[in-house]
């Protein structure tokens, strides 16, 4: 029935690959650890997973760099193990909903390999972005446009002859060639590569950078706001200051996105049980962002505004206002997101004190690091309150465990390709992508049968570990699990927001369904309304809710 699909209510885990779980220890989480773990997920009573990218890849932005959409990276495992992973997960009554990456694939893809060979004006070149250069040689890059890693989005080709050549475009980093989506041979390969999942029984897809693809006619210079996000998005940690849009860019956001959605859509259509596609739209502002998810284009799409909105009451309030008009607008289900593999987690981003834009992460010399307690405290409190919304969630891998963003990394190790193209200035995601903890006194903390981890893990880890919380009152791990559990009991999903009044300014309290729901974005305590209390994010004394706490009643 139309208005009650699993996926307008559902809760969505997002699994990183790399860092979730590794089978064979060599310190790469794998496909077969993924299905090693997938009773802990139930168990903790999640819809659906969502896995960023496992493809053949030469891993040079950890598997965003597509060379082969059809198939498994070794890192990870083969075909084999992706079908024996999606069978246990849907015998646990999991969905499974994949990354795909169509702005850009590899270099080392044949596809582009093929283009270089071919040389300019040849069809195969016409598959990307290939322009000559300004300048009385072409010395000059095409325009000045600039990499979302940072740095120049162009490269020059040299020829066979060793001369300098065309110049193609990369938004992200110089192996990330994008493809030209006004070329219908691109469309048609990825249509293949959609019903090649399909047909093995995937869920949905999560589409990367989907807000990109198609750039403005002529390629016009621009130059972005300093204080834009690197997606395209802007966010300010400033309580009660709002997101400003970043407007103009022509390589994101153009309406031509929307004919390649439709076209997927109807690819999706052929195929029963309800198959979606979500949408990675760094877009300002929600209504603008309600276009990806029009009744013949996507499913959902990621809220980035509420991602993005500090930990205070009013813009608060404005936001799920906002996000609740704009998605039912247009017949679809809000989304709620406070995490993901491409931000600093909000265990720690909630307690920063200085602007911190997204992609450029936080480390040892950054202004105004949050504080540990007060950062999981707000985290355990603003989860709280998300999965109290109607909509579908998502939780990114950790956040169930309370994980902070790893901040002490070694230089040495750190792989995000921001990290390179800047010269150390911006610190980038590895923070977010440490592998996460299963066993206090496990090798690796559990994450695989040896000490070897891609990342190295910190010695926090093991107070945070899954099997230290497990069944521990009070844990951030049980306060999740309730919380789901709850959300499902009552229906919160297909429920609505109704404002209810507020003691103070920076309360938040509204009814869904039979639920009232207190958040405490303050300092002071206030004292809860009248019923029976189902969940709270800190322990409480009496029918007091101190600062930084959610509570939900039985109304």
């Amino acid at each position: 029935m139309t208005g009650t699909e699993w996926w307008r209510t559902a809760v969505i885990y997002q699994i990183y690959p790399r860092s979730f779980a590794d089978a064979n220890g060599d310190g790469m989480g794998d496909l077969a650890g993924i299905r090693s773990r997938l009773p802990q997920l139930a168990e903790l009573g999640v819809d659906a997973i969502w896995l960023s990218p496992f493809y053949r890849s030469p891993q040079r932005d950890a598997g965003y760099d597509v060379s082969d959409y059809c198939d498994v990276d070794p890192l990870f495992g083969t075909l084999a193990d992706y079908d024996a992973m999606q069978d246990a997960a849907h015998a646990l009554g999991i969905r499974v909903i994949v990354d795909i990456v169509p702005n850009h694939s590899s270099s080392d893809h044949p596809w582009f390999q093929a283009a270089l060979a071919a040389g300019p004006g040849s069809e195969e070149r016409g598959h990307y972005i290939f322009r000559d250069g300004r300048g009385e040689n072409g010395e000059l890059p095409p325009n000045n446009w600039e990499s979302v890693f940072g740095g120049n989005a162009w490269t020059r080709t040299v020829d066979p002859d060793g001369t300098p050549g065309q110049w193609y475009l990369h938004l992200f980093d110089t192996t990330q060639p994008d493809f030209d989506w006004d070329n219908e041979w691109v469309r048609t390969q990825f249509r293949d590569v959609l019903r090649f999942w399909l047909d093995r029984g995937v869920d949905g897809f999560r589409v990367d950078v989907a807000h990109g693809m198609i750039k403005a006619k002529g390629l016009p210079d621009y130059t972005p706001p300093v204080d834009g996000g690197s997606m395209g998005g802007a966010t300010s940690l400033e309580p009660g200051v709002v997101a400003e849009p970043v407007a103009g860019a022509p390589y994101w956001a153009q309406d031509g996105v929307h004919d390649i959605y439709r076209d997927w859509r109807q690819v999706l259509d052929e195929y029963e049980g309800d198959r979606i596609l979500a949408a990675e739209a760094w877009v300002d502002p929600l209504d603008r962002v309600a276009q990806w998810v029009r009744s013949d284009e996507m499913h959902q799409a990621f809220n980035f505004a509420y991602l993005e909105t500090p930990w205070d009451a009013a813009p608060l309030k404005r936001v799920i206002d906002d996000s609740l008009a704009a998605f039912s607008a247009v017949g679809a289900p809000s989304t709620w997101v406070l995490s993901n593999h491409d931000v600093v987690r909000h265990a720690s981003r909630l307690a920063l004190t200085a602007d911190n834009l997204q992609g450029h992460g936080i480390g040892p010399n950054t202004v105004g690091l949050p504080d540990t307690q007060v950062g999981l405290r707000r985290a355990r409190a603003a989860s709280s309150l998300m999965l109290s919304l109607p909509g579908s969630s998502y939780i990114y891998q950790g956040e169930e465990l309370g994980l902070p963003e790893v901040i002490h990394l070694p230089d040495s190790s750190r792989e995000d390709p921001t990290w390179f193209r800047t010269n150390g200035e911006r610190y980038g995601r590895d923070g977010c992508r440490v592998p996460i903890p299963w066993e206090a006194a496990s090798p690796s903390y559990g994450f695989g049968p040896s000490p070897a981890s891609w990342l190295p893990q910190p010695a926090e880890w093991a107070t945070l570990a899954r099997d230290a919380q497990e069944g521990v009152e009070g844990s951030t791990l049980e306060l999740y699990t309730l919380a789901l559990k709850l959300r499902r009991e009552h229906g919160l999903g297909l429920g609505s927001v109704d404002w209810l009044p507020s003691p103070s300014d920076s309360v938040l309290v509204f009814r869904n369904g039979n639920v009232v729901v207190v958040a405490n974005t303050g300092d002071q305590p206030v004292e809860l309304p009248d019923g029976d209390l189902l969940l709270s994010s800190e322990l409480l004394e009496g029918r007091t809710l101190p600062g930084d706490t959610t509570a939900w009643l039985q109304a």
